[in-house]
């Protein structure tokens, strides 16, 4: 297969990097700290990004002194994110126009993340068109990132080999994820850096991103 057949599908992280998000959960988590008596500051939303929600509301749960379950926690610390995405949507530069040119390639895509299956799917039914074959949500999967479970699995729901995919990611811990399933794993640092290391692939932005630049990752 020459590289004009690639990619397979392009798999792409929600968060940070479909949509510009991680201020609404850092206002959602804050709220339930302060229903709680406690506090949830800027630190410790920047310590969780890229964390499964599993964990975060782990230690959620410990700063607040919570009684809830971790699954509860979630459920709603969810609600309170889907109430501002009601409201609007932040979509990160250039990824609707890169899934539109996607979509008109007849390219697979899929979006992989660690939040909730329904929020994806509410964040996916706003594109616009079927930006979407698949949709692999954090408790769709029993690891979540940096394991790379959901990226492997995102990839056989869609028929292909990880090895022939890109994968978009805006933090260490997603794309870590997204290496370690064999993908051309393309990070696009947004609030948390992303470290370079050997091999790793980072871009300033997805805007003005074409089939020929994408391409060019297997050549």
């Amino acid at each position: 297969m020459n590289s004009l057949n690639f990619p397979a599908a392009v798999l792409w992280d929600m968060d940070g990097t479909l949509i510009d998000s991680e201020p609404y959960w850092l206002a959602s988590e804050s709220a339930f700290a302060e229903a709680h008596g406690s506090s949830w500051g800027q630190d410790d939303g920047l310590g969780v990004i890229g964390m499964s929600l599993y964990e975060s509301s782990k230690l959620l749960k410990a700063r607040v002194g919570s009684p809830l379950e971790p699954q509860q926690i979630i459920d709603q610390v969810t609600d309170g994110v889907l109430q501002r995405l009601e409201q609007s949507i932040p979509w990160r530069p250039g990824a609707r126009e890169l899934l539109k040119l996607l979509r008109d390639n007849n390219v697979k895509t899929a979006l992989v993340t660690g939040s909730m299956h329904r929020m994806a799917k509410k964040v996916a039914d706003q594109i616009g068109f079927e930006a979407f074959d698949v949709i692999v949500g954090g408790d769709d999967v029993t690891k979540g990132k940096p394991h790379p479970e959901s990226y492997l699995v995102a990839a056989d729901m869609l028929g292909v080999d990880p090895t022939h995919c890109v994968a978009f990611e805006d933090s260490l811990t997603g794309i870590t994820a997204a290496e370690a399933a064999g993908t051309k794993a393309v990070g696009i640092a947004h609030i948390v850096e992303i470290p370079m290391s050997e091999g790793r692939i980072l871009w300033p932005t997805l805007e003005n991103v074409t089939m020929d630049d994408l391409q060019a990752l297997f050549r």
